[in-house]
């Protein structure tokens, strides 16, 4: 009976510990896509040099009173982020097919990619100002020239930029059809705040999905050409939005959405079950 209960015991503090640290990481998440839209919404307002990606929204962090401390809290709350996935990968997440192999190697995946942004960001956040802050487009093709040249290299970039497109693709289905509504306590909420919560998680969901869409894309294509210049990090990939038919407008509305996105990380850290 004691064991029981103390094995209960774990279970529980376990539960605690990454209901504390998912929601960190949700704000932190929440913080840095709302500075991306922010930044994007600048440039396709009066087409200036801000750098529209986690490197640049870093820096935009830095700049703001208490900015130092600011850019820690962020890099902390990311750490919080790759621990939440790591655990999910470990022990499975909640719900009937949080155990399923499927979601638990997604959240492995997550867990490494959070595990590298945090590192970033606490780079910065130490001093190494080419860590966080650097430009997303230049890693991009960086890390592109460097796969090209293995053997069957422009199979995986090509196989790399599918997966990502069909990620994004997913993503927007996701958000118009609010499957998220299974991660949220709905019933917590006021009629209103439900409507709030949806505006974000719909338009910010397919903003985002459609920005993971449009870098597969570009991944793809220069697995094709073989040319590393036509993949793009964040910053180049909002920037073809505005060279679109439809201009500045489109880069506007998805700027938008990515900040709503933001938006919907912090409802997410406050009504997500565990």
């Amino acid at each position: 009976m004691g064991r029981w209960r103390d094995e209960g015991d774990v279970r529980e503090a376990r539960r605690t510990g990454t209901a504390v640290a998912a929601r960190a990481g949700l704000v932190a998440r929440g913080v840095l896509y709302f500075l991306v839209g922010t930044l994007a919404l600048r440039i396709a307002v009066a087409d200036g040099g801000e750098q529209a990606d986690r490197g640049g929204a870093v820096q935009e962090l830095a700049h703001k009173p208490f900015g130092h401390v600011l850019v820690w809290a962020v890099g902390v709350g990311l750490v919080g982020m790759a621990l939440w996935q790591l655990s999910e990968a470990v022990f499975g997440a909640a719900g009937p097919d949080g155990r399923k192999v499927r979601k638990r190697s997604a959240s492995a995946v997550r867990s490494v990619f959070f595990c590298v942004v945090a590192g970033s960001v606490i780079g910065f956040a130490a001093g190494e100002r080419g860590s966080g802050a650097g430009s997303t487009d230049e890693k991009s093709r960086d890390v592109t020239a460097r796969a090209l040249d293995w053997p069957a290299g422009q199979w995986l970039v090509a196989a790399a930029g599918v997966v990502v497109a069909a990620v994004g693709v997913w993503m927007v289905v996701r958000a118009a059809t609010r499957a998220y509504r299974r991660e949220l306590r709905m019933a917590m909420m006021t009629p209103v705040t439900r409507r709030v919560v949806d505006v974000l998680g719909v338009v910010g969901g397919i903003s985002r999905g459609l920005v993971f869409a449009a870098a597969g894309t570009f991944a793809v294509r220069a697995a094709v050409t073989y040319d590393p210049g036509q993949a793009k990090g964040l910053d180049d990939t909002l920037r073809t939005f505005a060279g679109s038919p439809a201009g500045p407008w489109l880069l506007a509305a998805v700027a938008v959405g990515l900040a709503l996105f933001g938006l919907f990380s912090f409802t997410m850290a406050r009504w997500r079950a565990f």
